[in-house]
């Protein structure tokens, strides 16, 4: 699980990043490096969104602070 953790929180920053760049400076990231390939843009995308629901569902068994541990 904790390699999963790892990825998941991995997709999360690229998706925050993405977004605060794109805020900030109407730069995507994303779109930039697999621009070329819309499908494969779509995907980062969904995973993205994937990885920060499950990282929602299981935070709090994952996080030091959240479960007292």
């Amino acid at each position: 699980m904790k390699n999963m953790h790892m990825v998941t929180f991995l997709l999360m920053a690229v998706g925050a990043l993405n977004w605060g760049l794109i805020g900030l400076f109407d730069f995507n990231l994303v779109n930039t490096v697999v621009g070329s390939m819309p499908m494969l843009e779509k995907l980062v995308y969904v995973l993205v969104g994937l990885s920060a629901a499950y990282e929602l569902a299981t935070h709090k068994q994952n996080c030091k602070l959240c479960s007292g541990k």
